[in-house]
């Protein structure tokens, strides 16, 4: 059963076309016995951003800390730490750190998500 703190595994630095200063660290997917799902922790830094996109899963999401924005399918939402959100399958979607500090969220998606 895996127990540990999340600033302890390594950064996986994002990269590719329409994301700015994103890392992601995978605390709990299939290999440390979680089947059929992934957890997945995005930093991202002030001004960055994930890329806009859409994809055929869902993912379930919950902000750590820091504040950004949130586009869903043409609609901007403000989110900060305590905010959850579900965006659903072929959503266009992408965060956005729109604060002064690390906006942290937690991304939870089927295992195909982190293919």
């Amino acid at each position: 059963m895996p127990v540990g703190r999340i600033d302890d595994l390594t950064p996986q630095p994002m990269t590719g076309a329409d994301v700015a200063a994103v890392v992601k660290r995978v605390p709990l997917s299939p290999r440390e016995g979680w089947e059929g799902y992934v957890m997945r922790v995005f930093d991202v830094a002030q001004g960055g951003h994930t890329p806009r996109h859409a994809h055929a899963w869902p993912h379930i999401n919950y902000i750590i800390s820091g504040s950004g924005s949130l586009h869903i399918d043409g609609v901007d939402h403000e989110v900060e730490a305590g905010s959850y959100a579900l965006v659903p399958a072929g959503a266009t979607h992408q965060f956005s750190n729109t604060g002064d500090d690390v906006f942290r969220l937690i991304c939870i998606v089927p295992e195909e998500g982190e293919a």
